[in-house]
């Protein structure tokens, strides 16, 4: 089946029909900068933008960085505020005139990641971890995944959040070198490998594609690797997703 699959973040909203037997992209990857303030109608409009661009009709996935509950919004970290409490599956249906719906982004990630990338097959308990704006997480036990996780949001022992201290925003906006960043990266590693024991840490979002550059400052036991789809684990994962709801 082909689906619009879509990727919303706090940097840019991407989408393309996605292949979900395959998990091959049907036609090149369409970006739009996330508009700021994010609010619910501005990245709705875009959205539909998104939807026009390829002419589709159809059921449509979408990542969306909160977590989401039954299609509601629930966090508001990288987003507007307004966004809470918003049924964001009704706001994308009523805006594009297609069944949306709507899955935490890390979440469609690590599901992309379980059907075509490194985590397909894998026995034993494996951490998603997407690097961008945020921190976000996808937990998957055994094939199972486990919705709305927020590692990003996790206190280290130096009282800051996983994702205000080694986000790629953060590594971006204090000018760090990738050594550096990958210091700090490392930490954030070491609290998630004492909190969970996990048997593999595979690493998405833009970042996964420099991992060369920083895979020296890893210093953790547990098996850390680059997601296989690298950035566009969200967008398949998405579409995956949502033709399972459909």
């Amino acid at each position: 089946m082909e689906i619009l699959g879509i990727d919303i973040g706090g940097s840019g909203i991407k989408g393309t029909i996605v292949n979900t037997e395959t998990g091959e992209f049907v036609e090149e990857r369409h970006r739009i900068p996330t508009a700021h303030p994010a609010t619910v109608e501005v990245i709705a409009n875009t959205v539909n933008e998104i939807v026009k661009h390829f002419n589709y009709k159809g059921p449509i996935g979408c990542g969306f960085p909160a977590v989401v509950q039954n299609g509601i919004v629930k966090t508001a970290s990288n987003i507007d505020k307004s966004w809470i409490g918003v049924n964001v599956d009704d706001a994308f249906t009523q805006t594009t005139g297609m069944p949306t719906y709507v899955f935490n982004d890390a979440d469609a990630a690590g599901a992309g990641e379980l059907e075509f990338g490194c985590v397909k097959g894998f026995r034993g308990l494996a951490i998603f971890l997407t690097i961008g704006t945020g921190i976000g997480s996808a937990i998957i036990n055994n094939g199972q995944l486990l919705a709305n996780s927020e590692l990003g949001h996790i206190y280290l022992e130096n009282g800051l959040k996983a994702e205000h201290y080694a986000s790629d925003a953060v590594r971006k906006s204090q000018d760090l070198s990738r050594k550096e960043w990958g210091e700090r990266f490392n930490v954030v590693l070491q609290h998630i490998e004492k909190t969970f024991y996990p048997d593999l840490i595979v690493l998405g979002g833009g970042t996964s594609k420099k991992f060369h550059k920083f895979e020296d400052t890893i210093t953790i036991d547990t098996p850390v690797k680059p997601a296989e789809l690298l950035n566009q684990a969200g967008i398949i994962g998405a579409a995956l997703l949502a033709e399972r709801k459909g």
